[in-house]
């Protein structure tokens, strides 16, 4: 199974560039796994901006808003990889749930982290998943909200159990919760 780490902090805290840098001190190469969508020429703006700045540092990275357990297969020759960022991705998921008339529950949350986990489990290298940690806030006023932050903690909590290390971030410092490292 993959060294998986799970990076998680409040918007801005830090937890992508931590993430970043943990995933450099690796050896090998690396991907990064972007689940952001473009939505107007603002984040278009943003992504090219981000894309061209892993691209100087020798990374890959790969556009995928929904499927990380097929694409995390497909990086098998990759040593690292960073996904960032499991919270755009159930936004995501939700969305693309709703357009289908559907929509996702905790159950079914649980079921695609197990999907994640298998995915993991044929990974050789390192693995970096970066969330929000979006709980530590009021009850969401509406259904929908507070079906995305249960979802989120949900899913945070479920890669927690397998990951080998988890680093919560808070204005750009970081603190271990688990290290059970190889």
């Amino acid at each position: 199974m993959a060294n998986v780490i799970l990076v998680t902090g409040g918007a801005r805290s830090g937890k992508s560039a931590y993430s970043e840098t943990l995933a450099k001190s690796f050896n090998g190469s690396r991907v990064y796994i972007a689940t952001c969508p473009v939505m107007d020429e603002e984040m278009a703006r943003r992504v090219e901006r981000h894309q061209q700045q892993r691209k100087n540092d020798g990374w890959t990275t790969v556009e995928e808003e929904r499927d990380l357990s097929g694409v995390i297969r497909q990086s098998i020759q990759y040593d690292t990889i960073l996904v960032d960022c499991l919270t755009l991705w159930i936004n995501n998921l939700m969305y693309y749930a709703e357009r289908a008339g559907a929509a996702i529950a905790e159950d079914r949350m649980l079921e695609i982290c197990t999907e994640l986990k298998l995915a993991c489990t044929a990974h050789p290298g390192n693995i970096i998943f970066v969330i929000n940690e979006v709980g530590l806030g009021i009850v969401p006023d509406n259904a929908q909200a507070r079906l995305f932050r249960d979802l989120s903690g949900r899913c945070s909590q479920e890669i927690a159990r397998f990951a080998t290390k988890v680093v919560l971030v808070a204005c750009g410092i970081p603190l271990v919760l688990k290290d059970e490292q190889k």
